[in-house]
């Protein structure tokens, strides 16, 4: 992770725009067909937040403008790209936990397993500070139409909200909100990481 010079960058104009504007950030809704998962999950065994996680990171991974992030009045530039998931711990409250992004699934789920364990046994969070997180939060409860995250000033990081998934006659439907600041990408690029996460999932077998 470094900082960089926002003017030596494809986001420059979008800094003079928006460092200082009061609400920066920008949210899509988007209903995903998460059929293949709901399917992979029951086949194999698999939680389906963490297939979701990592169909996440394999749509942010292949987009340039997912490894910057404004913090602060600063532009930094990550090499790595992870997930946040939020866990229940066992005092019956919630922890945050970053996964580190791999393209490897089998690998994804180990570290994901592990590490979300660790964070429910012992409540504290799981924060990497060397890679851009996406935050997501999973409200599987209820069927949510939509949500739309806080805009804190402070954590200025993509962030994903879903609930429970519907049944469609032979399919799976999710509606997801997508949030981002507009100094790290414009909405071209967030509609192309919703593409490209639906091809993830179709991609998921």
């Amino acid at each position: 992770m470094k900082v960089i010079d926002p003017e030596q960058t494809r986001r420059a104009m979008a800094f003079q725009l928006w460092m200082d504007a009061p609400n920066p950030m920008v949210t899509f809704f988007k209903t995903l067909d998460v059929t293949p998962l709901v399917k992979m999950s029951g086949r194999k065994n698999l939680k389906f937040n963490m297939l979701l996680d990592y169909c996440i990171g394999k749509a942010a991974s292949g987009i340039e403008e997912f490894y910057t992030l404004p913090v602060g009045r600063q532009l930094l530039q990550y090499d790595s790209i992870a997930v946040n998931t939020i866990v229940k711990n066992r005092q019956g409250e919630v922890s945050s936990c970053d996964i580190l992004f791999t393209d490897d699934l089998a690998a994804f789920n180990r570290d994901y397993l592990q590490y979300t364990a660790q964070v429910a046994e012992s409540c504290e969070n799981r924060d990497l500070t060397d890679s851009m997180v996406i935050g997501t939060s999973a409200i599987i409860q209820v069927e949510l139409d939509g949500a739309v995250g806080m805009n804190s000033g402070i954590y200025n990081n993509p962030f994903i909200i879903w609930g429970r998934y519907k049944r469609k006659l032979f399919r799976y439907d999710l509606t997801i909100s997508f949030q981002f600041h507009h100094i790290q990408m414009d909405g071209a690029h967030g509609g192309r990481f919703l593409a490209n996460l639906q091809d993830a999932i179709n991609s998921m077998k």
